[in-house]
């Protein structure tokens, strides 16, 4: 915003950042694919979410109220968390449209909020195509823009495919009555992410602007078959299995980016 507002009462905007990471790999035996469940539920287990989230609440600044969380059987997690803290004074609060910090200060508080993880590890016979899906939720009321989270998510999983979406709701009150439906500027969820993230990336933007809905998508550029295939290595592929899997991922990835079929 050019100025700052001058409100009267308790900022009521709320602020929604849904965050969906995806993590893609070859597994070609049902031991192998039976192998990979078990290493995403081991890796991504209720206690190491609840770690994650716990660093997003150090990063916007708030305590943590309640915490919910739960290993499911056969396989995925979820926690949820229940946060609160008080209302940032306009000199404090920093919304600027610039990537947020890593977890290791504290750098706002809000006054109340909520952030949730669910996990969703499956994998299929047909094509040995095996994908982990994260969503993440951090809901926000008051002054600071979750949104400061998002450089510290992404790095905390391996994270082929990343869809977000941003949405500011209600509207609060100047000391001269008038409604103010957003209270920053932001032109694309993109400037909220660091270089080299933005470099390592492929995305496109589908926002609208007069409804406060911003909205990105993001694939990531380097693809190293090592990186990809489960319980084996790419030198062990003759190179015509090596690029039948290649573009069996690769498939995979376009297909959850552009959330359509490829035929």
């Amino acid at each position: 915003m050019e100025s700052k507002l001058q409100l009267h009462g308790f900022n009521n905007l709320t602020k929604s950042l849904s965050f969906n990471i995806y993590d893609i790999c070859f597994a070609q035996t049902e031991e192998q694919r039976k192998a990979y469940i078990d290493y995403i539920d081991e890796m991504y287990n209720a206690e190491r979410l609840t770690q994650i989230l716990s660093d997003v609440v150090k990063i916007i600044g708030a305590n943590i109220l309640n915490i919910a969380r739960q290993d499911y059987d056969p396989h995925g997690a979820s926690v949820t968390m229940l946060i609160a803290e008080h209302e940032l004074t306009e000199e404090q609060a920093n919304n600027e449209e610039s990537p947020g910090p890593l977890p290791d200060t504290i750098v706002a508080h809000l006054d109340k909020s909520h952030v949730t993880v669910h996990t969703y590890p499956e994998s299929h016979p047909h094509e040995g195509i095996s994908t982990f899906r994260a969503d993440i939720d951090v809901s926000t009321c008051g002054l600071i823009s979750p949104l400061k989270v998002l450089n510290y998510l992404i790095h905390s999983f391996d994270s082929d495919v990343v869809t977000v979406d941003y949405r500011v709701r209600g509207f609060t009150r100047d000391v001269d009555g008038t409604k103010h439906y957003i209270d920053h500027d932001i032109n694309s969820i993109q400037n909220y992410l660091t270089e080299d993230t933005q470099n390592a990336y492929k995305m496109i933007d589908v926002n609208v602007y007069q409804e406060n809905l911003f909205h990105t998508k993001m694939m990531l550029k380097d693809f190293n078959l090592d990186n990809y295939v489960f319980g084996m290595s790419a030198s062990d592929l003759d190179p015509v299995q090596a690029r039948s899997i290649e573009e069996r991922l690769r498939r995979e990835m376009l297909e959850i980016f552009y959330s359509r079929n490829v035929t």
